[in-house]
């Protein structure tokens, strides 16, 4: 009758739509890349990376945890999402990792490029294992594409793309020149020479440079305290464009 209770799924539906109204990027789509790329030899073999995408992931949760519709493009990677919100998509290659984003990206408010995608891979895959033999083994390499800037090529009006940068030397040179170069909104520095930063820790220490060249250097945290100060940022940026 008219005092019925309601189902209590049908109650914790509408208190979690009533808060998700409060959040600060909801009804935005967001495109995340985490994790490495393996890029086959031949079965058996593949040349990879050594990033474990434990801050691609982070940054997906906090962007689903605000209020955004996440999808998350993962390279492999034994990382779990906290939010069963998040739309994943499993790939290997960097050829795959570029046609997912493609087949995403045009229909997205913003893009992080959180994933280590190789720069190479071999020319040719042996389709049997390789045997071992004496002496060396050559392989011939080629470039990948560059998922970065062709994204960056394709940005429309009102789109917020950010980048990642990992560096050994000149980093923040070299940072600031990938974010020209890709017609980034705001680029993600972090160095191997920091302690605790990069991959396989459960804490970074990063800068962010926006379009502007202006520098935000953070201490040393947790990846999921970085997630937040990115994912900030970005929520910011797109507020500014709305």
């Amino acid at each position: 009758g008219e005092g019925r209770m309601a189902e209590p799924e049908e109650i914790v539906c509408f208190i979690e739509a009533e808060i998700k109204k409060k959040l600060p990027l909801v009804n935005q789509k967001i495109l995340v890349t985490a994790g490495p790329t393996y890029e086959a030899i031949d079965p058996v073999r593949f040349i990879g990376n050594h990033s474990s995408g434990k801050m691609g992931f982070a940054i997906a949760d906090q962007l689903a945890s605000m209020g955004a519709d996440v999808i998350l493009i993962a390279g492999p990677t034994a990382q779990t999402t906290k939010h069963k919100s998040v739309k994943r998509v499993d790939v290997t290659a960097a050829s795959e990792m570029l046609n997912a984003c493609l087949l995403y990206y045009k229909d997205v408010k913003a893009c992080v490029m959180c994933a280590a995608v190789a720069d190479y891979t071999p020319a040719s895959v042996s389709p049997q294992k390789i045997k071992k033999k004496d002496g060396g083994l050559n392989i011939e390499l080629k470039k990948t594409a560059d998922i970065l800037k062709t994204l960056g090529e394709k940005k429309q009006k009102g789109q917020v793309l950010i980048g990642f940068a990992l560096e050994t030397e000149n980093e923040e040179y070299n940072a600031a020149e990938k974010l020209k170069s890709k017609n980034l909104d705001f680029i993600v520095l972090n160095s191997l020479n920091d302690k605790g930063a990069g991959f396989k820790t459960d804490t970074n220490k990063i800068t962010i440079i926006d379009h502007k060249l202006h520098k935000t250097a953070f201490g040393l945290k947790s990846k999921d305290e970085v997630a937040a100060d990115i994912c900030n940022k970005i929520a910011e940026l797109i507020h500014e464009e709305i």
